[in-house]
């Protein structure tokens, strides 16, 4: 069921989609490179699990049977190349039903490797989003101030921009769809992106966790490249400011992990994260 912002009803039996910009996104993509189709095409062939070539960007918004009011923005991984559909989206967003958290499935603009900052247009998708689930809060039963924010990998880079990030938004603004607000909460899932290219010990130029960052849950495996050190640069900026924060790093798992099962713990990640939700107060039926 696709939508415009017209024509809403939502049932917990069928997930309803809406377009993010029904006039059609305010900025142009970049045409793909013979780089980035190459560097896709390494992936092996296309797959219900990959969606790529998304131009017409789209919120689907998954219902739980008992909603406590809480939501939750899912935005896959896929390298800013393609979304890993499945295992880190309508998955996750089936697990935060259990939970009785409205999860909203974020399909963004991609590729965009070509772009000048390849975040830009996806930050600006998944700030639409935010607006525009808490446009429709009293409408889909759902509290304005509970609507968190998970990211995967490239996910996570745009959910930590969509955040932390506190310039001006570029994009033209409709004022009853674009809450100024980041959203309430975070879930940082082998996010990356924000250290220095050359150097892994410091942040990248301009980049800073603002005195009023959102809560944060950070959750990354040791064996996972430089990811590790970003989240626990991460988690220590959020314990500097005091502001709430939980890290986890366990020994095995790699990247790319999602809701795939393994004999590995970093399997329960998902337990972890619901007790966290739990214990900030975000799954008490209000």
């Amino acid at each position: 069921m696709l939508c415009t912002f017209r024509a809403l009803s939502l049932a917990a039996a069928e997930p309803l989609t809406l377009k993010l910009w029904p006039d059609g996104p305010p900025s142009a993509m970049t045409p793909k490179s013979e780089a980035t189709i190459k560097l896709i095409n390494s992936y092996g062939p296309a797959n219900s699990n990959r969606v790529s070539d998304v131009t017409e960007p789209t919120i689907t918004v998954y219902r739980a049977e008992k909603p406590n009011g809480a939501s939750v923005i899912v935005a896959p991984g896929g390298g800013y190349m393609f979304l890993s559909w499945a295992h880190e989206g309508t998955q996750v967003c089936e697990w935060f039903n259990s939970l009785g958290v409205t999860a909203v499935l974020l399909k963004y603009r991609t590729p965009t490797r070509d772009e000048k900052e390849m975040f830009t247009l996806p930050v600006h998708d998944a700030q639409r989003a935010l607006g525009l689930v808490r446009h429709h809060a009293a409408e889909w039963k759902l509290d304005p101030k509970r609507v968190g924010l998970l990211g995967f990998s490239a996910g996570g880079n745009l959910a930590g921009h969509a955040a932390w990030d506190r310039g001006a938004r570029t994009y033209p603004q409709k004022p009853e769809l674009d809450d100024p607000r980041g959203p309430d909460f975070l879930v940082f899932i082998y996010g990356g992106g924000f250290l220095d290219a050359n150097d892994k010990s410091k942040f990248r130029e301009g980049f800073s966790v603002p005195a009023d960052a959102p809560p944060a849950f950070f959750l990354v495996a040791h064996d996972d490249k430089s990811n590790p050190v970003e989240a626990a640069m991460l988690y220590l900026e959020y314990k500097r400011r005091n502001l709430p924060a939980e890290l986890h790093i366990l020994t095995k798992g790699g990247h790319g992990f999602g809701m795939r099962k393994s004999k590995d713990p970093i399997s329960d990640w998902p337990a972890r994260c619901g007790e966290w939700m739990k214990s900030m107060g975000w799954l008490e039926a209000r």
